[in-house]
């Protein structure tokens, strides 16, 4: 789901489409985990940045937005010079805890077959074929 959409006008009632879509992005999950492992419990901009190094500025605080409208984050701004903001997870992202530690303990207890099941996956892709049809299509 597209960040800037609030809900879907062609399935407004389904979950996974208005919820669960904006929730599991390729960055969302880790800033919540990052939070969530806080010992403070908050973390700056900067913090994020530097425990994600393969973010854009851009992308992080595109994130960090869509969070916050989610309810998912609270941000707090202290009129310092530098500004100083930093974020915390919410009640309702506190709610997620649970089901984050048994999501990140699926994948790590499953993350080895997972990456060897792609690599033989892409092992069958035939390399030479314009329309990647798997080499076992072919037979």
């Amino acid at each position: 789901m597209k960040r800037t959409i609030l809900v879907d006008a062609r399935f407004p009632a389904c979950p996974v489409r208005n919820v669960l879509a904006r929730l599991c992005d390729k960055w969302t999950l880790l800033v919540l985990y990052l939070l969530e492992r806080s010992e403070k419990g908050t973390l700056r901009f900067s913090e994020l940045k530097q425990a994600m190094p393969d973010i854009s500025q851009k992308m992080l605080a595109t994130t960090l937005r869509t969070l916050e409208e989610d309810g998912y984050l609270s941000r707090t701004l202290f009129a310092e010079i530098p500004p100083r903001v930093e974020y915390a997870l919410t009640p309702r992202a506190e709610a997620l805890r649970p089901i984050l530690e048994e999501l990140l303990a699926w994948a790590m207890e499953n993350m080895d077959a997972i990456i060897t099941d792609r690599s033989k996956a892409r092992a069958n892709l035939a390399p030479d074929s314009e329309n990647t049809e798997r080499k076992e299509d072919k037979r």
